[in-house]
């Protein structure tokens, strides 16, 4: 099994099976910090730069609080535009990249540029956490992702898992190709002008990830052991920043899951996952349910960024 020491974070393409368990049993070591609300010292020497061009909220705070209740320390910006890169001159990934490393001893970065971070991590000689980049992966999101399923079925074998939503959405990349480390089948929704494109479904073909397409939730969601969701209704990834509309559209009903239509055909025992932020294809109605782990998927991002940082500083191997 390869080091994680010094390594890149940039996608999942290339993360093998007994990686996925090595981060998740350092998730479990770590696991008492966020528990007891303590911070400890395993990187009380080492620093977290945080670079994110494009808004976050949930990403960009669990990974600065994994940092904290490990003891380290941490710096960065969350707006571009009050940077070099962002103003007048422009500065180039090269530039900052050269710039950012001798900052901290990891730099976790989103961008509205697909391959952003990628080119980050080739001038950068710390590590590089892809926090996002545009429509491309989301690689410490569906960590989180996989670590929830896990926890709750304990097994990523022998499972069925319904996507819904944008299937441009980097997240939608990132365990898609996940899923050929793990004998999980994808039920895929989507609209036609949102649905998986060619030479992603050659690519997946290729990896010899099982997927069905669908044209409506209601017809498959009996067979879900898993309902993993993204809005259909989307802000435009490859911008730096959109800012709201009123005018904005509605989801159609063969993309949302309700409190009806899980009451009525979901599976007793299946989950819902959703990275939030969410629209109308996820009702607050739906939060109460037995179905609902979207907290606790916030609440494990904070345990995965722990374990990814403390194994790629070398702190635990």
């Amino acid at each position: 099994m390869r080091s994680f020491l010094g390594r890149d974070i940039l996608s999942l393409k290339d993360v093998e099976r007994d990686e996925y368990f090595q981060i998740f049993e350092v998730a479990e070591r770590l696991r008492p910090f966020a528990e007891r609300r303590r911070n400890g010292d395993l990187l009380a020497h080492k620093t977290l730069l945080t670079a994110f061009y494009q808004p976050s909220t949930r990403t960009r705070l669990a990974t600065e609080a994994a940092m904290h209740r490990l003891g380290g320390h941490v710096l960065g910006f969350a707006d571009a535009k009050m940077t070099r890169a962002g103003d007048f001159y422009q500065e180039s990934m090269k530039d900052t990249a050269h710039m950012l490393e001798f900052y901290g001893d990891v730099i976790a970065m989103r961008h509205h540029l697909q391959g952003a971070p990628h080119e980050a991590a080739h001038w950068a000689s710390v590590p590089v956490l892809n926090c996002g980049d545009g429509w491309g992966e989301h690689p410490t999101q569906v960590l989180t992702d996989l670590y929830t399923i896990w926890k709750d079925k304990g097994t990523l074998d022998g499972l069925r898992v319904l996507c819904v939503g944008d299937m441009r959405m980097r997240t939608m990349h990132s365990i898609l190709y996940a899923m050929a480390q793990f004998d999980l089948e994808a039920m895929v929704v989507a609209p036609p002008e949102l649905s998986l494109r060619p030479e992603f479904k050659a690519e997946l073909e290729e990896r010899n990830v099982a997927f069905r397409e669908i044209e409506s939730v209601d017809t498959c969601i009996a067979e879900a052991d898993v309902i993993y969701m993204e809005p259909v209704v989307q802000a435009d990834y490859t911008q730096s920043r959109v800012e709201p509309t009123a005018d904005h559209a509605l989801t159609p009903a063969a993309y949302q899951v309700t409190k009806e239509l899980l009451q009525a055909k979901a599976k007793r025992d299946a989950i819902i996952l959703h990275s939030l932020p969410r629209m109308d294809e996820l009702p607050p109605a739906v939060d109460s349910t037995r179905h609902a782990r979207y907290w606790f998927e916030a609440y494990n991002g904070v345990v995965v960024r722990m374990a990814l940082l403390a194994l790629v500083l070398g702190a635990i191997e």
